[in-house]
């Protein structure tokens, strides 16, 4: 992953919180004018714990929970996206303010752009019917299967919802076990029954 300019981030790692901030701001708003900023990222809390959001131009292309490792996730998107990444805030604050928006039960549907480059094939189609399961709702592993087009693919659907890049905003946590049980999610067991009991989920 690249650290443009390496120096100037070392640097600021030794001055005031606030002023690095700033700096920090200035540089990614420096680097987005000039082209140089393909990968932005930031942190935030949430009742789920922290989580990691990254964009492109194109939109939001990766949410991640802190049991992934937000360093080995930004290596990654280094490696498959560009290696031109770069704490930068403002991009994502249209993100951030859904999400409050949605942890606060003031939001159903997610608006901003998505960019689903790291999901393709099977993944891609099950991420796209994923995104028309109702907020308070849920389906069976094999009902996404047959939604997205292959009704014998039920393990494919879910390894699909398991490497969902884009969790929360696309509802992964919506598809539980034909039982009703919650079953796993890539933010842990707890983290998706919180998610299905902020939404109030029946089936």
């Amino acid at each position: 992953m690249t650290t443009f300019p390496g120096e100037l981030a070392g640097a600021l790692r030794e001055v005031d919180p606030a002023v690095t901030s700033r700096l920090r701001e200035r540089l990614a708003g420096a680097a987005q004018e000039a082209g140089l900023l393909d990968v932005g990222y930031r942190t935030m809390d949430s009742p789920v714990g922290p989580l990691l959001l990254a964009a492109t131009e194109r939109g939001l292309v990766r949410v991640a929970f802190d049991g992934e490792n937000h360093d080995a996730v930004l290596a990654e998107l280094s490696a498959v996206v560009s290696p031109r990444v770069l704490r930068a805030p403002a991009r994502l604050d249209p993100a951030v303010r859904e999400l409050d928006e949605y942890f606060r039960g003031r939001r159903q549907v997610f608006d901003v752009p998505l960019d689903l480059r790291l999901a393709k094939g099977f993944r891609r189609s099950v991420l796209d019917h994923l995104a028309h399961i109702p907020y308070g709702r849920t389906e069976s592993y094999a009902q996404v299967a047959a939604g997205a087009g292959s009704p014998r693919a039920v393990r494919a659907a879910g390894t699909a919802c398991a490497t969902n890049p884009l969790p929360l905003v696309v509802p992964c946590h919506r598809v539980v076990r034909a039982d009703g049980s919650s079953g796993r999610y890539r933010g842990g067991d707890q983290a998706k029954r919180t998610l299905l009991a902020l939404e109030g989920a029946s089936r």
